[in-house]
């Protein structure tokens, strides 16, 4: 019997607790083929979603899919998101939530790139490291994060933004 992931356990928690807090959660994913999504808001072969209680009707997060409604433009529509596309899922007033990696038959293909191959990502021990909190103020014996005194490429004060953690 094959292993159900985690993947959707985490998407539906942290959801869950964005809620609880009083924040909006939103989900980053990779559009593909199987992504039911309004096509003119996909940038780069990406969208974010609010997937919200106020922003979503129906919202139903399984195992295989997130399905709701919401409107775009002031017009309702169906939407529907393979777990296995969705890039993280965070809280949209302080970034902190949680990012995964594609799975192999996603790194090969993505909606705009139909029947071209795209790089896979580089493997892991080359990606800067990410938590789902924000850093400490100082660094711990056996922590895998970059160092304190070394920002990510492209940030200007990594004490101020939170990392997130990529999750197999």
């Amino acid at each position: 019997m094959t292993e159900t992931s985690t993947k959707p356990y985490l998407i539906r928690a942290l959801h869950e607790w964005c809620t609880d807090n009083g924040y909006t959660p939103y989900i980053a994913v990779a559009v593909d083929e199987r992504t039911v999504v309004p096509r003119e808001h996909v940038q780069d072969g990406q969208i974010t979603l609010n997937v919200g209680t106020l922003a979503t009707n129906k919202l139903v997060m399984g195992n295989d899919y997130i399905e709701f409604q919401a409107r775009f433009g002031g017009v309702s529509r169906q939407i529907s998101v393979p777990v296995n596309a969705v890039r993280a899922i965070y809280a949209r007033e302080t970034g902190q939530g949680m990012a995964f990696e594609a799975t192999p038959s996603e790194q090969t293909t993505s909606a705009g790139d139909a029947g071209r191959q795209v790089p896979a990502e580089p493997p892991a021990e080359d990606r800067p490291a990410l938590s789902a909190v924000p850093a400490p103020a100082s660094s711990k014996d056996g922590d895998d994060g970059p160092p304190e005194d070394d920002p990510p490429p492209g940030s200007t004060d990594a004490s101020q933004r939170p990392r997130l953690k990529v999750i197999k």
